[in-house]
């Protein structure tokens, strides 16, 4: 039996074909270079800054997801955990009452406790990681609506609002928290025990519990990392916008997933990694952002973000075949 905390020979870069290793490159290259033709302010400094901006809270949920995909589970409560934890942190960020450690810390302890409950539901409970991250995404919801009262809680303070807006050397701190959490889930997850443990859950269960892997573990320790990062997601959204939304996040999993997924993480788990996802997450930041700079209609988005996951997931099915 090979040995779980190697790399999985699937995943070496000669083993897979070219088109697989340098797709998406080219796809954002086409794509960036049709954007450019029709758009000439597209590729501007200014406009890539606010792209990377829009991009990196969808890339913050789409690195934490990747780790849940990977063990081929799923989550759908993202978004409804963003507005939890966007609420919970606003509602400690107060001007003069709280250093900004304290939401930082609330918002991240209220995403990751969802996390851990997803977990353990599908561990121990063994319930099914669709039905239960359902659930969580009503509960969550439910949850920020009553701590918010229905109502946005607005009134933060300077230091906490300056997570979402403010620059360093002129990048966007979202653009900085999404770069730092990117690099360091790609060097756990390839430079790590735990880290390789989880492709070895997603890629057979039964052969890494027979290795000796507690495999419960790491699939709780998988939803608990997603369960942060949606936290994350949620601290940085309602700094941006000045207000924790009960009602924020709606349909944010989707697109995380779909980023995943277009970025060659495998539904069936143990095969993709944080590389692709970030290529993911600019694939679909840049068409998000390039609809909108030619005025397409917010209905026919939705359309074309629904044929892109169909695609997505259909040509995943294709490569395991």
């Amino acid at each position: 039996m090979s040995n779980p905390t190697q790399p999985c020979p699937v995943l070496q870069g000669g083993q897979r074909s070219w088109a697989a290793r340098y797709g998406l490159v080219i796809a954002l290259l086409i794509l960036g270079g049709a954007l450019a033709i029709r758009l000439p302010t597209f590729f501007t400094g200014t406009n890539l800054l606010i792209v990377a901006r829009q991009i990196s809270i969808n890339g913050i949920l789409a690195v934490g997801v990747t780790f849940v995909l990977l063990t081929g589970g799923v989550d759908l409560s993202l978004g409804s955990v963003v507005a939890l934890a966007g609420v919970v942190a606003a509602g400690f960020a107060h001007p003069g009452d709280w250093p900004l450690v304290v939401p930082v810390a609330m918002g991240l302890l209220a995403g990751t406790l969802c996390g851990a409950a997803n977990g353990l539901l599908v561990t121990r409970g063994r319930v099914a990681p669709f039905i239960v991250t359902l659930g969580m995404m009503t509960a969550a919801r439910g949850l920020a609506l009553v701590l918010s009262g229905g109502r946005p809680v607005s009134n933060l303070s300077p230091e906490f609002t300056a997570i979402g807006s403010a620059s360093v050397v002129g990048i966007p701190v979202p653009v900085l928290v999404f770069s730092a959490v990117a690099a360091l889930s790609a060097v756990f997850l390839n430079h790590f025990r735990p880290g390789r443990y989880i492709y070895a859950v997603g890629g057979n269960a039964e052969a890494a519990r027979a290795s000796g892997i507690n495999v419960h573990g790491v699939k709780l320790l998988s939803y608990m990392v997603c369960g942060a990062m949606a936290g994350l997601a949620g601290i940085v959204l309602a700094a941006r916008t000045t207000t924790g939304q009960p009602n924020a996040g709606v349909g944010y999993e989707l697109d995380a997933i779909a980023a995943v997924v277009i970025g060659g993480t495998s539904l069936s788990g143990g095969v993709g990694g944080v590389k692709g996802t970030v290529l993911g997450a600019l694939l679909m930041g840049v068409i998000s952002s390039g609809l909108d700079q030619l005025n397409v209609s917010a209905y026919y988005q939705q359309i074309i973000k629904g044929l892109i996951i169909v695609a997505a997931v259909w040509l995943d099915s294709r490569g395991k075949k």
